[in-house]
């Protein structure tokens, strides 16, 4: 594979990623072409050692993700991360997509319920004493105060349930990488 070739590959793999980070990974890998050829290595042997652009473009990316995840820990960076994730490995999401959505679905759940408790503590506390709560207005305030509290207890303990899984997941593709790396460079020097 040309420099060219293997350039270009990156280049597409890393589509997506913020534009500065694209081209400073592009620019590393620029400089491992020119000191490959300055060692006196052709083209295609340094785009042999590097690996095959498109699992290097998808490792990147994962790695990117976590990082955003890392520093800024909000929703869409979550799910950068996630999706970053998914890609490394075709197999693994078969196995275990269904897992991971099942608990996402629980855990959505859990938000759905807390919002419903919440508006119905809210409406408790509203009209529970025009209606004849049974214990008089200030047991349908406390109920109402009562049922708003464990919800927002709920909410606050499904949001930390949901970082531990997206740390979970981060951690996951970190230790999957690591494990698969080895294999796959033994595996590229047996085939070169």
């Amino acid at each position: 594979m040309t420099r060219a070739e293997f350039m270009g590959r990156l280049r597409r793999g890393l589509v997506g990623m913020p534009t500065s980070a694209a081209a400073e990974i592009a620019a590393d890998y620029e400089i491992h072409f020119e000191d490959g050829l300055a060692a006196g290595r052709s083209e295609a042997e340094v785009a042999a050692a590097l690996g095959d652009p498109d699992r290097l473009a998808r490792e990147l990316r994962a790695e990117a993700g976590a990082q955003r995840w890392h520093q800024e820990k909000n929703p869409s960076a979550a799910a950068g991360a996630i999706l970053a994730v998914l890609g490394l490995g075709a197999i693994d999401l078969l196995i275990l997509l269904p897992i991971f959505m099942s608990v996402v679905g629980v855990l959505f759940g859990f938000f759905m319920a807390a919002i419903g408790v919440f508006i119905g503590g809210g409406a408790i506390m509203v009209a529970g004493p025009f209606a004849g709560f049974p214990g008089g207005p200030a047991a349908a305030i406390l109920a109402g105060l009562g049922l708003m509290a464990a919800a927002t207890a709920l909410a606050a303990l499904t949001a930390i349930a949901t970082i531990w899984l997206i740390n979970g997941t981060v951690w996951f593709a970190r230790l999957h990488y690591r494990l698969l790396k080895p294999a796959l460079d033994t595996q590229s020097q047996t085939e070169a």
